[in-house]
Order: C-alpha cells, then structure tokens, then sequence
C-alpha cells in the first residue's frame, strides 16, 4: 500500500515537473491585434487568461509570430498619436486606402516587450515571416508595394512593387513563393523569395482580401470580400480552378494541419456584420458547416494541432473559440476594441 502511494506520488511530481518545463504540455499564446486600442494582448491558448497587453504603434492590423515562437511582429502605422484609431484599415475590404507611412514593431514574446520598430512603406496591411524564420514580408496598402525585411538584422533588404492595395499575404509551405492579394486590382501577386521580385498577377476576382496554402502545397486560396466567395488556385499553373461561395464579405482564412479542411471568416460590413466561419471540405469543394460566432468574423488562425481555431469578431470586441473536432464554438471571449489579426506563438 506505501509502496503504491510512493508510485503515485512520484507520478503526480514527474507530471508536475513536465508540466513546468513544457517538456509535454506546452502552453501557446494567443496574439491579438486590437486596432481600436493601439495593443496588442496575448493569452493562454487554453484558458485564454490575459497574460499582457503590449502598447503598440496606431491601429495594430495584423500580428504574425515567428516559425521558432520567439517574437511577434505587427504592422501598425507609428508611434501613437492624436489619430490613433482612425486607420483606414477600417473597412479596408471595401476598398478604403490611406497613405500613411508605418512601421512593424517586434514584440519579444518571452518578455512581452517592444525591442524593434523597423519602418517599412505606406499604410502597412499584413506581415509574414518565411518557414525559416529570415525573411519578413509587409504589405503596403498605401504604396502598392511590398517592403521585405530581414528578421536578423531588422532592417529592410528590398521593396516590392506589386498590383493595386496589396492587403493579406502568405507564404508557400516550400517558402519559394509568396501569395499576396491586391485588394483593389483583383488579382494575386506571387513574389520570388529568391529573386525577390513579382513573377505573376493571377487574375481572382473583386475585392481580393487575403490568400493562403494548404499545408502540402497542393492548393492556394484567396478571399473575394467583394464576391462573397474563395477563389482555389493551382500553384502550379497559377490558375483558379472553383469558386466556393461562402458568407459575406470574407477575409481571412486557414487551412488545418492535415490539408483537409478551410476556415474562412465572413465578416460582412458594420451596418450589416457577419458572424460566421465557412468550414470548406477540400475534398468535396463544399461548405460542410457554418459556425456561428460573433459580430465581424474577421481574423482566424488554427493551432499546430489542429484541434482549435481562433476567430476576431471586429465588431464585437471578443474572440471565439473554435473545436475542430466536433465543429463547434466552445467560448467567446472579450477583449480589446476591434480585435483583427491573430497569431499563435509555440
């Protein structure tokens, strides 16, 4: 009978020692942009507990962490001021543009501080970083370009000019290529990462928010905020192959893990908001489920497990949880004012 407690009572210490290293039960975080509040806010990816809140520069767009979890980079357009707040990002899927000069700011994740701002073009939309961490790439609403910048030095190797109003990007899963949407030109750039320069414009469609991959690099996909639909593109002939219609307005999207399955937030427009995620079967090329969330569905990012999702509700100041097993929102929780990226850190 000691014996038996003795095991268990070293088993319960063994957990308790992974659980502190991480070794097992790794904690992420969630990273929220908070356009409306010029912060950044970061959870716990489980019981989405505020762990900090980050002043960062006006209208924070878009959050992307980096592929080792270390930093989080967010394109926002300079030190805060008197306008903060009143970015043209808002409403930027129906065609709003502004001039502003920005910035990314680099946020540490493990200290949860500011330690970079490296400027980069006009009214800056959305960033990424290569699958080997070296590269950033920015869109630049404002300048019809993209500013590429290297991660270790932090500073800008190159800008890019691309089509009309570049809003969302991805990379590909090989890291050769780079998708990025032309908000106002209605079509898809596609930028060599070894050149480093614009090799295609993929005619899409009206109002092309946000492109994406699936993980095996057999689609590519973009967002038509202004058709209610996603556009499928081969990338090996740089074609759409379908259309899929899905809510209102989308604008961003996720692929699961295993390639199977697309996320897509339809956000609609603040008079008239969407609150639902399009679940598209990559199979069958269909809308297997609809999920309710809240008002805005606008941002989304899906965990490397591929057991949850996180969706931004712009409107509604809150974030939802999403199990991808039993395809159900399972929380929505409030956060700062118009929440709009989102970023997983590892």
């Amino acid at each position: 009978m000691i014996a038996r407690k003795n095991k268990w009572l070293l088993t319960g210490v063994q957990m308790a020692l992974l659980v502190w290293s991480g070794t097992t039960f790794a904690a992420d975080k969630v990273y929220v942009a908070n356009e409306g509040a010029d912060l950044v806010s970061v959870h716990d990816a489980v019981s989405f507990e505020k762990l900090a809140s980050v002043p960062v520069g006006q209208a924070p767009h878009n959050v992307q962490v980096s592929p080792d979890g270390k930093f989080a980079w967010v394109t926002n357009n300079g030190e805060p001021g008197p306008v903060a707040g009143q970015a043209a990002h808002k409403g930027a899927a129906h065609g709003a543009h502004g001039a502003q000069p920005g910035a990314v700011w680099v946020i540490d994740t493990s200290t949860h501080a500011v330690v970079d701002k490296v400027p980069v073009g006009a009214h800056p939309a959305h960033v990424v970083v290569t699958p080997d961490g070296r590269l950033a790439y920015v869109t630049n609403g404002g300048g019809n370009s993209v500013s590429v910048i290297d991660t270790s030095a932090r500073t800008l190797v190159v800008t890019i000019p691309v089509g009309q109003f570049p809003h969302g990007l991805r990379v590909s899963p090989d890291g050769k290529e780079v998708y990025v949407a032309n908000l106002k030109g209605g079509t898809v750039s596609v930028i060599d990462t070894a050149s480093q320069k614009e090799v295609a414009q993929v005619p899409v469609g009206k109002g092309p928010a946000q492109t994406g991959f699936t993980p095996d690099g057999r689609f590519a996909f973009v967002s038509l905020s202004q058709e209610n639909a996603v556009a499928l593109i081969d990338p090996t002939t740089r074609k759409v192959i379908r259309k899929i219609a899905v809510g209102t307005v989308p604008i961003q999207l996720y692929a699961t893990p295993d390639s199977r399955t697309l996320l897509v937030a339809n956000q609609g427009t603040r008079k008239a908001p969407g609150k639902t995620v399009s679940l598209i079967d990559l199979a069958s090329f269909k809308v297997v489920k609809t999920l309710e969330t809240g008002n805005g569905a606008h941002g989304v990012v899906v965990d490397r497990d591929g057991r949850l999702a996180y969706v931004t509700n712009i409107y509604a100041n809150s974030v939802s949880v999403v199990d991808l097993k039993d395809r159900s929102v399972t929380k929505t929780i409030p956060v700062g004012k118009e929440p709009n990226g989102i970023s997983i850190a590892p």
